[in-house]
């Protein structure tokens, strides 16, 4: 495994998304916890966002970029319906692990790492060129920020380590 797939999917610089979600039950992924802006149900949703824009720009989808940043969090209709969230946590886990395993593929597919994509930008600046290898590295990058997010919920929550293990510090 490439040190860019380990950043995206394995146990790179940190556990593993896998082992960061683990053992979240629907009602703790959804609780606010005091003084943090978001859940880590909105976490993850919007980390989902961001994924799916990235492997959309490495097929050549030139997805808007939003104009907003609350764009890239669920809106209110997207978090309840009929007082529950409209996509469920294991629906929401489903949706990450599928994007992040096309994101760990597209890294394994060395040939095309080089390969420059169209990625747009906020609205009023200019597209922006890069190779795929540094779109999946953006993206690396990203969701490392966010999972740090997630880690510090479930600490906050009492929810940490996971099951299979975490770092403690």
């Amino acid at each position: 495994m490439s040190e860019l797939e380990q950043l995206l999917s394995g146990d790179g610089a940190a556990a593993p998304p896998a082992f960061i979600l683990e053992g979240l039950a629907a009602e703790q992924a959804s609780r606010k916890v005091a003084g943090s802006p978001r859940t880590i149900y909105e976490e993850l949703w919007h980390i989902s966002y961001w994924q799916q824009i990235s492997l959309d720009w490495i097929s050549g989808v030139e997805t808007p970029y939003p104009a907003h940043a609350e764009e890239g969090f669920p809106s209110e209709s997207d978090r309840k319906t009929s007082g529950r969230q409209s996509e469920s946590w294991e629906r929401l886990c489903e949706r990450f692990f599928h994007g992040n395993e096309q994101a760990a593929a597209a890294a394994r597919e060395t040939a095309k790492l080089e390969t420059s994509i169209r990625c747009t930008s906020r609205p009023g600046h200019p597209v922006r060129m890069m190779t795929v290898r540094e779109q999946l590295e953006n993206l690396a990058a990203h969701n490392a920020y966010h999972f740090g997010r997630v880690v510090l919920l479930r600490q906050m929550l009492g929810a940490w380590p996971p099951p299979s293990g975490g770092f403690s510090w």
